[in-house]
């Protein structure tokens, strides 16, 4: 098994052997001077071979290994002041030739978000995984999820696991992924809500994070067929609570992510939005942001979902993301509560990143009152529909006020890293209109 790492090396004394494996990036030649640029998953370290102190064999080996080979270099780690460690070579191993061919090489630098290599680099995911860039955009995702997790357990959270598999789509049948299953049908899940809201009533603070699929096809720059949700449920809570929170975890995503992600900055050529530190966050009521779309020449009327276009003049009044709050009832589902002061609205806020980035979280004071969901069940066309009759039977059984949440990994890590599109969050994005490869 690998001992050492490229990182551990300019942790190490100079002058000592060491033995690295790697892959080769690439290769130059200065007169009888081979310069071998190795790499792993740390870092990059360039190692040098002398004719002079090789053999023949040795050296005519390193100057024709191909560019992505798996090698293993043995020599002495040398020091140069104020400049990075080198390796001298005494060995090469070829452990894995590297037999393709495509342009551009997959560790080379290069615009990955060039539109022109789009379709290229979405073919080949998996062979540009290897990209520096691309890498440090995964590296960010897992130092992410890896926050989230350990904020999640700071607050008293437990995680659950909610099935993928499901019989209840959370809007229309059509908008859900439906499937077969041994005859029955069903859908891979839209929203794990509904199973963490039976859960919440066990354990009071739940959380899942997994993939969600989205059958209702949408080409939006923050929409995938499959993405990953950071889903939250909280008993004894309502509307104000559930926002505290959210802006809590973003606000300490944000530190946390900026304070140790420079080097994935640095890789990556961007700067990290801090838009999401600064808490409260602003709000805008939905009635005010369409009275302020229509003065902005916007064609749209109360109860109209807004789209990226509006959303996006909406970013123009604030410096950071901000709160659309009271979203109207018939823009949103059944299992969010009516608003007893203003019935035509939902106690529903939806999270609006900064910099036109668009709805990256919603959040609701769900329905706790078998009264309460019977008729939101039948104005959404559900009632009689017997896949929801265990929803029911958890209103029916000591149901408590609750609130939730739910956010879309890539559209968080997007808007953080300032990056186009949310397919370069995710390691294999499948996308509407594109075949299922690799």
């Amino acid at each position: 098994m690998k001992q050492l790492y490229v990182r551990d090396i300019n942790n190490r004394a100079a002058n000592v052997d060491v033995s690295l494996q790697g892959w080769l990036r690439a290769r130059r030649r200065s007169g009888d001077i081979l310069f071998l640029d190795v790499v792993d998953s740390t870092g990059l370290i360039q190692c040098v071979l002398e004719r002079s102190r090789a053999t023949k064999e040795l050296f005519s080996l390193a100057r024709h290994v191909k560019p992505e080979s798996a090698i293993e270099v043995c020599g002495t780690v040398v020091s140069h002041a104020n400049k990075p460690r080198e390796i001298s070579v005494k060995s090469l191993t070829v452990i894995g030739t590297s037999d393709l061919s495509i342009s551009p090489s997959p560790r080379s630098d290069f615009d990955i978000f060039d539109p022109k290599l789009t379709d290229h680099l979405l073919s080949n995911r998996h062979l540009y995984l290897r990209n520096p860039k691309i890498m440090a955009i995964l590296q960010f995702r897992s130092m992410l999820t890896t926050c989230v997790r350990r904020w999640f357990e700071d607050q008293s959270f437990m995680e659950f696991d909610a099935p993928i598999l499901t019989m209840l789509p959370l809007y229309d049948d059509g908008s859900a992924m439906g499937i077969d299953v041994h005859g029955d049908s069903a859908f891979l899940t839209q929203c794990v809500g509904f199973y963490l809201e039976a859960a919440v009533h066990a354990f009071e603070r739940v959380y899942h994070m997994g993939p969600s699929f989205r059958g209702e096809e949408s080409r939006s720059k923050r929409h995938l067929m499959e993405y990953h949700h950071i889903k939250a449920e909280i008993a004894f809570a309502n509307l104000e609570d559930v926002i505290r929170i959210v802006e809590s975890l973003i606000s300490h995503i944000s530190n946390h992510c900026s304070m140790h992600g420079d080097k994935i900055f640095t890789t990556l050529g961007v700067q990290m939005c801090l838009d999401g530190i600064k808490t409260p966050f602003s709000r805008i009521s939905y009635e005010d942001a369409v009275e302020h779309l229509r003065t902005k020449g916007f064609d749209i009327v109360f109860g109209k979902g807004l789209g990226s276009a509006e959303e996006a003049e909406l970013a123009t009044l604030f410096n950071g993301p901000f709160w659309i709050t009271g979203i109207p009832r018939a823009v949103e589902p059944f299992p969010y509560c009516i608003d007893q002061a203003q019935p035509a609205l939902t106690r529903v806020a939806d999270l609006i990143a900064s910099n036109g980035y668009g709805e990256l979280l919603g959040v609701a004071e769900k329905i706790h009152t078998i009264e309460m969901l019977d008729e939101r069940l039948a104005e959404k066309g559900k009632g009689g529909d017997s896949r929801y009759d265990w929803i029911r039977e958890v209103h029916q059984a000591g149901c408590v006020p609750h609130a939730a949440f739910g956010m879309g990994v890539e559209r968080l890590i997007r808007w953080l890293l300032n990056i186009p599109h949310v397919r370069d969050a995710i390691p294999f994005p499948r996308i509407f209109r594109r075949r299922v490869y690799p």
